[in-house]
């Protein structure tokens, strides 16, 4: 196993394969490689003696892997796998019946938990029209009360984002926020030397707005009335990903609908979008998310072996 961790947490990837080693793995069956995915990543992809290759990260570079490794190269005799769990537009439905307290706490937490930059975070709210304006008064409110300064500090419910990359990213987006939608809350960099954002709010926001299709890894939601809960699943299934989903709803044949209907590898009902527990809500995506592997289930990591089949006449 050839293990590379992101280019921005080398650290955390060190002390994981410490573990690994404490833990009684064979020293000689993992190496630790760090390096930018350009320079370091595309070798390990390309080289002929790869079989499997387990990714985490956009859908760009996700995408670009699959194609690399779908391209034999010299003295390759297998065809390379790929797992890749990729980007994600998750979207929270709250629907006329449902509990709209629990609903502004649960989009809250999903929307700016780690600063929203996680996959299954949620970057859309389609909330039925009867219920808009409520929510977002009572929403904007507990948005404006987040505080957001170091990490290390519990009473910070937000940190830095990770990079002054990613910061000018988010920054950018925005700014497009600003002329496709009503901004209510943010809006811009936070208080503190580092790398922090406001919490950001925007309201009235089209389905053709780019804040409402493209993936922005990091504290910005687009909030859109819809009419009614067809209206609802029609927005949420508005998007190239298919991640994670959430319905606040009463009504249990509401819910039954969009089991079957809301297309996303993580469904859930009257909670937040994210938190999959490992075990018992295998995780990854349709579409444009990735390739639906479902890490922490009881299959996964069957992918990472090959089966044999042996029979044997008995004479």
């Amino acid at each position: 196993v050839v293990l590379k961790p992101s280019s921005d947490t080398p650290t955390i990837g060190a002390l994981f394969v410490d573990v690994l080693l404490e833990a009684g793995f064979p020293p000689e069956a993992i190496q630790f490689v760090t390096g930018s995915g350009a320079e370091v990543g595309d070798r390990l992809v390309l080289h002929p003696k790869t079989r499997f290759i387990s990714f985490t990260g956009s859908k760009e570079v996700g995408l670009r892997i699959n194609e690399l490794a779908a391209k034999p190269q010299p003295g390759q005799i297998w065809i390379k796998r790929v797992v890749a769990e990729m980007g994600g537009k998750d979207a929270i439905i709250v629907d006329a019946e449902a509990d709209l307290e629990a609903a502004v706490q649960g989009v809250l937490v999903s929307a700016y938990g780690f600063q929203g930059q996680k996959c299954s975070a949620c970057s859309r709210a389609i909330i039925d029209q009867t219920l808009y304006e409520e929510f977002l008064e009572r929403f904007v409110a507990k948005v404006r009360a987040i505080r957001v300064g170091p990490a290390e500090d519990p009473d910070n419910f937000m940190g830095p984002v990770i990079n002054e990359r990613a910061m000018e990213s988010i920054l950018a987006y925005i700014e497009i926020g600003k002329q496709e939608g009503r901004l209510l809350a943010g809006g811009g960099r936070a208080p503190g030397e580092g790398y922090f954002l406001e919490p950001t709010v925007f309201a009235d926001v089209s389905p053709r707005a780019r804040i409402f299709q493209e993936e922005i890894f990091g504290p910005v939601l687009a909030v859109t009335p819809a009419r009614d809960f067809d209206h609802a699943l029609e927005l949420a299934n508005d998007s190239e990903y298919g991640l994670t989903g959430s319905v606040y709803s009463r009504n249990r044949e509401k819910l039954a609908r969009a089991a079957e209907e809301f297309h996303v590898g993580n469904l859930y009902f009257n909670r937040k979008c994210t938190g999959a527990m490992v075990g018992s809500h295998p995780f990854g995506g349709f579409n444009m998310s990735g390739t639906d592997s479902k890490a922490g289930g009881p299959d996964y990591l069957l992918q990472f072996l090959q089966a044999k089949s042996i029979g044997e006449k008995l004479i």
